[in-house]
């Protein structure tokens, strides 16, 4: 299903509930193997002192975390972690900056460049999450060896502006044309528990069937409430995300973008073994592993390997071609 309007996506998310499984089932195993999991690392390389207002974000100058910024970390500190997130299974090395956007003549562009080329020997899928970039900077990115661009829709526009203000929905956009005009693969998700509706994450979803090409991957996140961001004053007992949404919304992407891969990411430390492997049976194969993701904890890792052992799933081979 390469393109799919609101309405369809709606009939898909409220069929019953096995029968949506079912779907999301036979899409699988159609497009991907089924006992085989991406296994990602993320890092931040360049943590706080944002510009941006990301109401869910601590790393954003503007909450009251009290997050102290930190300088840009040089490739030798990087490559440490990217050496130990190969040994200890990952086939993909992602690595975030809070940054508002990167400009290309940038010294700190350069050495994030540097990283990247570095990185990329080891045999390792590398994307990065730089924000906003312009199509030559997404032309450098690539030839250095970027595998994949992070950048998240977060929303469905109606509701991005309740969430962010510093940068537009067509903003974002932009970013992703620049990424694929660049021939880089796009990774591109949102975040759901931030106070949006049913309606909203599915609207995200709308846009994202509509690019072409589709997204690689599709990083589906759920809110980790953090005292001193704006959303923790705007939903200051943000509820639990509800566990069934969560797998509809999953097996709802899994058969509207069958060939990308569809990423269960931030918040996962909250769900339960049970409702991993939930989330694994509609279409969820790919997870980051690692106690850290970029400022919160991430599920234990002896746990992750437990799981995934139990349920006979091992890592999914790294591609390391990019789109022509």
């Amino acid at each position: 299903m390469s393109a799919s309007s609101l309405e369809q996506l709606e009939a898909i998310y409220n069929q019953p509930f096995f029968k949506l499984i079912d779907d999301a089932r036979a899409t699988m195993r159609k497009h991907w193997p089924e006992d085989e999991m991406q296994l990602c690392t993320l890092l931040s390389i360049k943590t706080g002192g944002c510009s941006e207002d990301c109401a869910y974000c601590s790393q954003s100058g503007r909450s009251k975390v009290g997050l102290k910024p930190g300088p840009l970390m040089n490739t030798e500190d990087v490559m440490k972690v990217a050496r130990l997130a190969k040994a200890e299974g990952s086939t993909r090395f992602c690595m975030g900056a809070a940054w508002k956007g990167v400009k290309e003549t940038d010294k700190k562009f350069q050495s994030v460049l540097e990283t990247i080329r570095a990185v990329s020997e080891l045999g390792m899928e590398v994307c990065v999450t730089l924000g906003q970039i312009s199509e030559d900077a997404a032309h450098q990115l690539k030839d250095a060896g970027v595998t994949a661009y992070n950048h998240n829709l977060d929303t469905s526009e109606e509701y991005y502006s309740e969430i962010i203000t510093t940068h537009t929905y067509k903003d974002r956009l932009e970013t992703i044309q620049n990424v694929q005009a660049a021939g880089m693969s796009v990774c591109c998700g949102g975040i759901i528990g931030m106070g949006e509706t049913v309606t909203d994450r599915l609207k995200m979803l709308e846009v994202l069937t509509k690019f072409n090409p589709a997204p690689e991957s599709v990083p589906i996140n759920c809110l980790v409430p953090i005292e001193g961001t704006r959303l923790n004053e705007m939903l200051p007992e943000p509820p639990m995300i509800d566990i069934l949404e969560l797998v509809r919304l999953i097996a709802t992407t899994r058969i509207a973008l069958p060939t990308s891969k569809v990423r269960l990411s931030a918040g996962r430390r909250r769900l339960t073994k049970e409702g991993q492997t939930l989330c694994f049976l509609a279409g969820a194969n790919s997870i980051f592993i690692g106690d850290r993701l970029l400022t919160t904890d991430n599920a234990d890792a002896k746990d992750d390997a437990k799981l995934l052992s139990e349920l006979n799933i091992s890592p999914l081979a790294p591609v390391l071609s990019q789109p022509a």
